[in-house]
């Protein structure tokens, strides 16, 4: 069993930036892909951000491409979503999820049921 803490979460101010960290208790953390998922009021859950193993395979939600980063510190078992030039629209329940490989699924990545661990989500909310 995979347990996943996220943080990093809070207020800013539309154009600022965000870290966001999620650890994982599981010792064999470098054999998981990573993601990152959030939830709008209202909204369903949606993708923004995976990574593999290794982190030399990466990929992006088209609505933060080119602002967010992902990143993993496989020594620290820890995965962190670097947050650019936040928009109001990206206010959300931010959450971190894992499963064995990326491409293990009959879901694509990019569906929440692919996933198989989750966190309990840490709440970004841009001011306008």
């Amino acid at each position: 069993q995979v347990q996943l803490v996220e943080s990093g979460g809070g207020l800013v101010q539309a154009g600022g930036s965000l870290r966001l960290s999620c650890a994982a208790s599981e010792r064999t953390f470098s054999s998981y892909a990573m993601g990152w998922f959030r939830q709008a009021p209202g909204k369903e859950r949606e993708f923004v951000s995976a990574i593999n193993w290794s982190g030399s395979n990466t990929d992006y939600a088209d609505s933060v491409k080119g602002r967010f980063t992902i990143s993993r510190d496989n020594a620290k078992n820890t995965v962190y979503l670097q947050m650019n030039t936040l928009k109001p629209e990206d206010t959300a329940v931010y959450y971190c999820a894992a499963k064995r490989s990326l491409y293990g699924s009959s879901y694509p990545y990019t569906h929440d049921f692919s996933w198989d661990y989750w966190g309990q989500g840490t709440q970004v909310t841009v001011s306008s």
